[in-house]
């Protein structure tokens, strides 16, 4: 049973077709009866796992698994301890209150991490500050309303690790096994 780790470049759909004729996993992956276990948003980056595992898709993607998904979130604006602290126990949304998150502010971006293109280019006079955020349920579009809902707006989102599965050195449209 084949269970890949992919990176998923900005502006690419999660999906192996698109009426819309825009960049899939197909332009990326060639391995017939895996299918992605979750979510990552067409303007998101980063980790995708693919499996023909029933199981382990389940597993991944189910909410009531509680299964960790860390992101690298570069937002608008510096956050305060108010809004780390609300991050942390969790943000009430339209759909209801999040889980807690853990919740990190780091001094700068990643070194490993690569450039985007096109790149971010925050309000002028707006400085950006990056977060790692690790969640155990997946709602729609979740880290960008819940980083919005304490006035601090994602520019940038990039998974980098679910479960036990992490990014690792994989580059933006690059693949390996499990």
């Amino acid at each position: 049973m084949p269970t890949l780790r992919f990176n998923k470049p900005f502006r690419v759909l999660a999906q192996f077709t698109d009426r819309q004729a825009r960049a899939t996993l197909a332009d990326y992956i060639d391995m017939p009866g895996v299918y992605a276990a979750g979510r990552l948003d067409f303007d998101s980056e980063g980790l995708l796992i693919l499996t023909d595992d029933g199981r382990l898709k389940n597993a991944l993607a189910n909410a009531a698994s509680e299964t960790g998904k860390t992101y690298l979130v570069q937002v608008e604006g510096v956050p305060n301890t108010a809004a780390m602290e609300r991050l942390r126990r969790g943000v009430v949304l339209k759909d209801g209150p999040t889980r807690p998150a853990e919740l990190r502010l780091l001094a700068r971006a990643p070194g490993w991490l690569w450039k985007r293109a096109p790149a971010v280019q925050p309000r002028p006079g707006k400085r950006t500050s990056w977060l790692e955020i690790t969640l155990t349920e997946g709602r729609n579009r979740q880290v960008r309303r819940m980083t919005a809902a304490v006035g601090l707006p994602t520019l940038r989102l990039i998974r980098t690790r679910i479960g036990a599965y992490e990014l690792g050195q994989l580059q933006p449209g690059q693949w390996e096994t499990a």
